[in-house]
């Protein structure tokens, strides 16, 4: 049993993907948040899955996520950087 690779449980739980785009760090910032959100997004629904939330708090609570990473995206000022 020891020759079996232990896997690392934060890579498993938070595993994160590196960044493709253009490196500014606005960007950098930004992928993170959203990287972020994807995951919170997963719990949410896991957990309404589980029947641990109903429809509405799932989708209540994705809808307070959504408006925090617009948020986010807007104070970064991705959008006036994007037509460059």
């Amino acid at each position: 049993m020891g020759d079996y690779k232990q896997v690392d449980k934060n890579k498993f739980l938070y595993h994160r993907h590196r960044y493709l785009g253009e490196l500014t760090p606005q960007n950098l910032v930004f992928n993170a948040n959203l990287q972020e959100f994807s995951q919170s997004v997963c719990y949410i629904f896991n957990l309404q899955s589980r029947e641990k939330l109903s429809l509405q708090e799932c989708y209540e609570e994705i809808e307070l996520l959504w408006q925090q990473l617009a948020q986010s995206y807007k104070a970064l000022g991705i959008e006036k950087n994007a037509t460059r």
